[in-house]
């Protein structure tokens, strides 16, 4: 198998059989050869250099019902909040005092942001941080509401597309939903301009290798600045409540494959990966991932955004869990870096900051 991992490496592409030949074929040797492959293409082209990223959960009331998510309709024992603009701005200042230079506004499918709201959040974050990326991940929204908030001063996009097969798609989630229709948000996205991050679930239920070769076949034919990947972990309040977790050594394989696959991308070693181990996310970045994701949500409100059960750090202030970050990553030989860390995987990044200035 190590030859498809060579070939992976010198390619960037493999046949639909060969990626489930190497996925299911896999062994801790081939995994072991395949994490020294990915660390040495992800130092050649980002250094040692952790990105961090600002996470604002402003809201956990979502209209869908999919049917592994601790905040669906449904979950009716879920305590509901939303943030305001302020309490928006208050998370970035108190992020941007601790080095974030990249937000991310990540919420449910909440109808209460009508385009209008959530144009005047992003303008705002943009008038006093211009200095700073701006990421929103908010689900399937129309091409026009896209386009607006990337008018109004979003930089990037996150909407993990959880699995391409449409058959496979249709047991994880309610009717209502497709992966046909979600896969499109992800090309309208890309052709707005938007820095454009997708993923999947790792171990989700009914998941095959045959569905991963599918995943990792669109992955490179969308061609994403940013792929953000984690175990499938269930959550008591869901119809997946008794379904095994994935696990940490498929989800690190896979997040080795990503990095040879497109070797300038942004990769997240995820929360929902220091969940599952203590040292989910030092294994993450040794398997060629290199961006974190603190989180930045108001204390008194973090432990109510649990898309799953045992979800790390809703107790910690923001300064101590990016503390505690940074020494994680110094114990392996990594640092922090204080930037906005864009991708290196678009030859025109979606904004230019020549002309910015730090706020007040």
């Amino acid at each position: 198998m190590k030859h498809l991992i060579d070939k992976l490496e010198q390619t960037g592409a493999l046949s639909r059989e060969e990626w489930t030949a190497l996925i299911r074929g896999r062994t801790p040797e081939l995994a072991e050869y395949l994490f020294e492959r990915a660390r040495t293409v992800r130092h050649k082209y980002y250094g040692h250099d952790v990105y961090i990223r600002g996470l604002i959960e402003f809201t956990n009331y979502c209209k869908n019902d999919c049917y592994y998510c601790g905040i669906r309709k449904s979950n009716r024992s879920a305590r509901r909040y939303r943030l305001d603009n302020e309490a928006v701005l208050d998370c970035c200042h108190k992020g941007y005092g601790l080095g974030f230079r990249t937000f991310v506004l990540q919420g449910g499918e909440d109808g209460r942001y009508t385009d209008e709201i959530m144009a005047d959040i992003v303008q705002s974050i943009r008038q006093h941080f211009p200095d700073c990326a701006i990421t929103l991940s908010l689900g399937e929204r129309s091409r026009e509401s896209y386009q607006l908030l990337f008018d109004a001063g979003a930089d990037r996009y996150l909407l993990r597309h959880e699995t391409f097969d449409a058959a496979h798609y249709r047991r994880l989630h309610p009717q209502s939903l497709s992966a046909a229709h979600r896969q499109q948000c992800l090309w309208d996205l890309k052709e707005i301009g938007y820095q454009t991050g997708t993923g999947f679930m790792v171990g989700s239920p009914f998941q095959t290798p045959e569905n991963l070769a599918s995943d990792m076949l669109f992955i490179k034919e969308l061609d994403p600045q940013m792929v953000g990947i984690g175990p499938f972990i269930p959550h008591h309040e869901t119809p997946f409540a008794e379904y095994a977790a994935g696990t940490l050594e498929l989800t690190l394989f896979m997040l080795g494959l990503l990095r040879l696959m497109l070797p300038k991308v942004l990769l997240p070693a995820t929360t929902a990966l220091g969940t599952i181990a203590p040292d989910g996310r030092e294994k993450g970045i040794l398997a060629g991932a290199n961006v974190v994701m603190p989180n930045l949500s108001p204390v008194e409100v973090r432990g109510d955004y649990l898309l799953y059960d045992n979800k790390i750090c809703t107790g910690d202030e923001a300064a101590e869990c990016r503390k505690c970050l940074e020494r994680r990553m110094e114990s392996i030989g990594y640092q922090i870096a204080v930037s906005r860390g864009d991708s290196l995987n678009t030859a025109a990044l979606s904004r230019s900051l020549s002309a910015a200035v730090a706020p007040e």
